[in-house]
């Protein structure tokens, strides 16, 4: 794995608490199943229908029936439960999910985000994103600053297909942390290494900087 992948990934899973029930979006975010301390006691939710997902199978224990949203095999601790997807997302709907953390293609300024397509390419379906953005109590999006090409995915606007409006509460990448409060972002973090001045180069959106920065 990248170095700038682990450091997204060690910010991220600070934001994993004890006692909570969180999903984590299919891509990058699974990874943090793996990640969460053994004294944090967390129920992982699946939007296909599984509460209490456990880390990555070993070969040994590899089961083809027992996956999560991304299709990839998983572990179910105890005490774990499955239940259709109609039961899976009035939990979500419901607002009984504390944390949801996602993948990210652009976050605008104020907090929206597109994650779901990109116009012309192939796509499945939305998956489960519509719905966790506006019903889980928190919203953690992970991503690179910058796609391949260089250029910022911290947006003034995005301008791809939105998955909500004003719905990101935090946004982790590998050059910085951001927080969203009342449509106002806020740089309150850098990654280690990264200068403030590489952060506002990468970045098409307007921010203010934190005292604590």
């Amino acid at each position: 794995m990248k170095e700038s992948r682990q450091r997204i990934l060690a910010r991220a899973v600070q934001e994993v608490k004890d006692g909570m029930c969180v999903n984590l979006g299919i891509g990058m975010p699974t990874l943090i199943a793996n990640m969460i301390p053994t004294d944090v006691h967390v129920m992982l939710q699946s939007e296909n229908g599984l509460l209490g997902i456990g880390r990555y199978p070993t070969e040994e224990e590899i089961d083809p029936d027992l996956i999560n949203a991304g299709k990839e095999t998983v572990t179910a601790t105890t005490g774990a439960s499955y239940f259709d997807s109609a039961e899976s997302f009035a939990m979500i709907r419901g607002g009984h999910i504390d944390l949801a953390i996602l993948g990210g293609m652009e976050v605008s300024e104020t907090g929206d985000l597109a994650n779901w397509m990109i116009p012309g390419k192939m796509v499945k379906g939305m998956g489960g994103a519509m719905d966790l953005v506006q019903g889980a109590k928190k919203t953690v999006v992970i991503m690179d600053h910058t796609n391949k090409h260089g250029e910022s995915k911290v947006k003034a606007a995005c301008t791809l297909p939105l998955t909500g409006k004003a719905v990101v509460d935090l946004l982790i990448t590998d050059l910085a942390v951001f927080e969203f409060v009342d449509g106002q972002m806020t740089l309150i973090g850098l990654q280690e290494g990264v200068l403030l001045d590489q952060v506002k180069q990468a970045t098409e959106a307007k921010f203010r900087v934190g005292l604590d920065v």
